[in-house]
């Protein structure tokens, strides 16, 4: 039975060390793809597509041509001295990969088995004894990939590993439920009250993830809940009033105040994507210690950042 779940497999798009952003001390966390919204400002473009896919580097290519010689299903063609491609065509087999002399072109997305991530997560052990760390499971959404992320929870809980769980609440509820007594702590993202603006700018309704919320709730006792803060979408007084009605109501540890940026903003036009919010500025001091203030009148503890 413990070889079979350690043979499981799942695609992983990076698996970064040495965390200290993704809950309590120094962390692993592990980036699973595949994830049901596409926000605005998502800064992880690469974990929305689920299995593996290509990212291309422009500013690297040579303009060589060996992509499109070597494709066995031609799904590259040269144009202009740049490669493009066909993905209806491609099969993600990965030989232009191979035979890149620029390392312009990748294979996003890694497949593993959970014994595979386990061995990663190992490395770190002593540092997580030593801070009060563990790993994080973060995505994309990582209950997209429920039978792999399950099977790396029981995992980590017979090693003694403390787990996180970053997730965007966009899912079944039996999902979240089988694996809440395996998860020692939640990261549970909020983006918007409003669900009309919620489907606008992140491609799905907020319903599922409020309901979910609030089960949850009842449930596990140790919920933080992320909030990143975009300036004109969801930085409104009266939408964070709002949202501070609704925690103040749930068993929620704290809210964790996350200031836009846009450092994932050159993954876009390397995924061929396109990023609505190139003129967007992170939010002032003022506003953040003003947010701040709101939610903290509603009973509820705040950090900005984490």
């Amino acid at each position: 039975m413990i070889n079979s779940v350690l043979m499981t497999t799942g695609v992983i798009f990076n698996i970064q060390r040495y965390s200290i952003h993704d809950g309590p001390g120094i962390r692993t966390t592990v980036f699973l793809k595949g994830c049901p919204l596409s926000c605005w400002w998502c800064h992880n473009p690469e974990g929305q597509q689920e299995g593996q896919e290509i990212i291309f580097w422009e500013n690297r290519c040579l303009g060589c041509g060996k992509c499109s010689e070597h494709c066995p299903f031609e799904a590259i063609q040269m144009k202009d001295k740049k490669p493009v491609t066909d993905e209806t065509k491609c099969t993600l087999c990965g030989r232009c990969v191979q035979v890149c002399p620029a390392q312009a072109r990748e294979i996003l997305g890694k497949k593993m088995t959970v014994g595979e991530v386990i061995k990663e997560i190992e490395k770190d052990s002593i540092f997580y004894e030593e801070s009060g760390g563990g790993v994080t499971f973060s995505g994309g959404e990582p209950l997209r990939q429920t039978e792999f992320l399950n099977d790396l929870l029981d995992c980590c809980k017979q090693r003694g590993i403390h787990t996180a769980i970053d997730t965007c609440g966009h899912l079944s509820w039996k999902f979240l439920e089988k694996v809440s007594p395996k998860v020692d702590l939640f990261l549970y993202d909020l983006k918007l009250m409003d669900s009309k603006k919620h489907q606008n700018c992140t491609g799905v309704t907020n319903d599922i993830i409020l309901e979910n919320l609030k089960r949850l709730s009842l449930k596990h006792h140790n919920i933080y809940i992320r909030l990143p803060l975009i300036s004109g979408i969801n930085d409104d007084f009266q939408d964070i009033r709002e949202l501070g009605i609704f925690l103040s109501s749930l068993n929620i540890v704290q809210i964790n105040l996350l200031p836009y940026h846009n450092i994932g903003i050159d993954k876009y036009q390397r995924l061929n994507k396109s990023y609505r919010l190139c003129r967007t500025k992170p939010p002032s001091e003022e506003i953040l210690a003003k947010i701040s203030e709101i939610l903290r009148g509603y009973g509820l503890k705040v950090k900005i950042g984490g």
